[in-house]
Parts: C-alpha cells; sequence; structure tokens
C-alpha cells in the first residue's frame, strides 16, 4: 500500500514537470501570436488609404453612365455598395452622384414606407434626377401611389423620365418640370391613358410616346428636337407634327396614313428635320395590296438626310413618290433604307438616285422582283 502511494507521488512530480514545460512552450506561442498580430493590426489596406473623393468616383464608374437607371437593389445597384463595410458605407450613402437614377418599379422597389423612399431621393442631394416609374396591375394599389407621391415630391429635379403604366391607372399629372429634358409615356392601352400636362417645361427636347391619348397630352410641342411615337393614326400625326416645326429627328410608326380625298390634309413643314422614321405596325392588315399615296405629299423636309421607310408608304409608284418628296422638299438626302417587302428592284433605285450616297433594304423583295434583279445582275 505505502509502495502505491509513494508511486502516485512520484507521478505527480512528472506531470508538473511536463505541465510547466507545455506552459512554456504555451506562453511561447502566445507572445507569438500577440506579435503577429501587432504587425497586422498596424498594417492598412491600400484601398483603405485612399481618399473619400476617389472612393466616391469609383463608385460612380461601377453604375451605369447617367442618365440610365440601375436597379435600385441586387447587382449593379448603390444599395449594393452599401454592404461591403461601415465606412463604404457611410462614402455611398453621402455620394448624390450614386442616387440620381432610380429605377422604381411597382412590382420590384422594396420600399414600401414613405419614409424610405423619401430618404433614397434625399440621398441625390440637389442633383437633376433621371427616373423610371414602372407600373403593373397589382392588388397593392397602396404602394404603388406611395411610390408615386414620393417621387412626385422630388419633380422640380427631374430631368429624365420614362412613365411606364400596363393595368394600373394612374391620376391626372400636371406638373411644372422646369429641369425637363428627356419623356418616355407608354401605355397599354390609349383609351385609358391619364391627362398629362406639362407647360413649363423649357428645357424638353425629346420624347418618346407610346399608347399616348393626344387629346389627354400637352407638352411644348415646338420644344421637341426628338420625337418618337408608336402607334399614330392620320388623325393624331398630322396635327402633332404641325406643331413640331424645330424638329431634328423624327421616328412614327403608323397603322392608318389613309387621307380623305375630299379634305386635303395641310402641308406639314419641318426646316430642321435630319431623320426620318417612318414605320408600318402589322395589325393583321393585308398592306401588300393597299396603298398609301400622297403620304409623302403632305411632309416637307428641305434638310432631311437621312429617310428610312417602309416601302407601303411609297404605292402604288415607290420610284415617282420618293422622287417627287425629294423634289418638293429641296432636300439632299444621303441616306435612304427601305423596309419590309419591296416592289421594285433595288437596283431601280440606284439608277433613279444616283445622288444618295448609301442605300439600304430591310426586307424581302418580291418574286417578280427578283427575277427581273437576277436577269439585272446577267
Amino acid at each position: 500500500m505505502l509502495r502505491a502511494l509513494a508511486a502516485e507521488r512520484s507521478r505527480i512530480v512528472d506531470l508538473d514537470a511536463q505541465i510547466q514545460d507545455l506552459e512554456r512552450v504555451l506562453a511561447a506561442l502566445r507572445l507569438e501570436k500577440a506579435v503577429a498580430q501587432e504587425r497586422l493590426d498596424t498594417y492598412t489596406y491600400p484601398v483603405l488609404t485612399l481618399p473619400d473623393e476617389i472612393i466616391s468616383e469609383i463608385f460612380i464608374h461601377f453604375l451605369p453612365l447617367y442618365p440610365v437607371c440601375p436597379p435600385i437593389t441586387g447587382l449593379l445597384s448603390p444599395i449594393l455598395l452599401t454592404h461591403i463595410c461601415r465606412k463604404w458605407r457611410e462614402i455611398a450613402q453621402t455620394t448624390p452622384a450614386l442616387w440620381r437614377a432610380i429605377s422604381l418599379s411597382s412590382d420590384g422597389f422594396p420600399f414600401r414606407h414613405l419614409a424610405h423612399m423619401s430618404d433614397i431621393f434625399s440621398r441625390s442631394g440637389c442633383l437633376p434626377l433621371s427616373i423610371e416609374l414602372h407600373y403593373h396591375d397589382s392588388e397593392d394599389g397602396d404602394s404603388e401611389s406611395k411610390v408615386l407621391q414620393a417621387a412626385f415630391l422630388h419633380c422640380e429635379r427631374w430631368e429624365c423620365v420614362e412613365l411606364c403604366s400596363w393595368g394600373f391607372d394612374l391620376p391626372t399629372i400636371e406638373r411644372d418640370l422646369p429641369l425637363l429634358r428627356d419623356i418616355t409615356l407608354d401605355f397599354e392601352d390609349a383609351s385609358s391613358a391619364p391627362y398629362i400636362i406639362i407647360r413649363d417645361a423649357s428645357l424638353l427636347r425629346k420624347a418618346v410616346l407610346g399608347g399616348v391619348n393626344f387629346s389627354k397630352l400637352v407638352l411644348p410641342w415646338e420644344q421637341l428636337t426628338s420625337l418618337t411615337v408608336d402607334p399614330l393614326d392620320a388623325d393624331a400625326w398630322l396635327p402633332i407634327l404641325r406643331q413640331t416645326s424645330n424638329l431634328v429627328h423624327c421616328e412614327l410608326s403608323l397603322y392608318d396614313a389613309d387621307f380623305d380625298n375630299n379634305s386635303p390634309p395641310p402641308v406639314v413643314i419641318l426646316p430642321c428635320l435630319q431623320s426620318l422614321t417612318c414605320n408600318i405596325i402589322d395589325i393583321g392588315f393585308d398592306y401588300n395590296n393597299a396603298a398609301y399615296d400622297g403620304f409623302l405629299n403632305v411632309v416637307f423636309a428641305p434638310a432631311l438626310r437621312s429617310l428610312r421607310i417602309a416601302e407601303i408608304f411609297l404605292r402604288p409608284n415607290p420610284i415617282g413618290s420618293l422622287a417627287s418628296f425629294i423634289a418638293n422638299s429641296g432636300c439632299n438626302l444621303e441616306e435612304l433604307t427601305i423596309t419590309g417587302q419591296i416592289s421594285v428592284p433595288a437596283s431601280s433605285y440606284h439608277k433613279a438616285f444616283p445622288s444618295i450616297g448609301k442605300f439600304s433594304f430591310d426586307g424581302e423583295a418580291d418574286e417578280d422582283v427578283l427575277v427581273v434583279e437576277s436577269e439585272s445582275d446577267s
């Protein structure tokens, strides 16, 4: 028994010695760790040494070029930059240029409280705004109204606006927009389009219109230099064009260009127009057998340089109609594009208009035309 107790005492002495050895090793490791941590604590990552102004500039280049609107959340959004670290969040939130272009879609905008949306707008400071307002039919009409309400609080800073609505009844919009330069309106149905009255917009130059009701739309038409409209009929586009005497670029998509022969339409004079595009809307009508002779005869554009037009608007005599238009306008066309199915060989256009430097044909030719072309090539 005494011998066993002596062995245990000896074992304890050995264990104490081992523990002391391990504690000395552990102390050395802790000291080495402390030294390494001290070196890490004194190290500053190069990117964190950049001035806040440089980081702000990098953030601005991360987003699409203004006035393109990035998504409000997710990849390529300004909010993504606030999720990296505390310092970068502060820099992002205090960089107004990151928040001057905002895409607000009623089915994708995450902020349903007016305070949240107002905070997003306030980050842009006093900068002009580019805004996309897209509305879809949904059951949450209250949230959609809040989005519009928050945007209207800053309408005096609107510079570029895209307002689209599909299945959502927008209220009457009557505002003065002193900084507005570019407006896009697109509605599902012209009959349900809201009243939009914009009188004070002295900087407005460009309008893109789709599905609008022109009897409910008031714009300073005489200021526009660029106009795109889709779709239109003769009753709508003639009165509009008569008010846009300063147009430089114009694109019309038409589904009706028929005129009352008993009441010839008044002439439309566009002295500054340089490029004109006339598209045809396919609504199931047999355009191949239709005649729109005289369509171009109501337009005089002496400065026109580029014309893109569906051949249907030149029939039944495309060469004659085009020659008459050029002669009456006194323009020097440099570029001509004929779209849709052509009934006249391409070589006939080249021969009839040798002064036009660039021709292109965006469509197919009738079989008879292909035969003529083939014989001409032979």
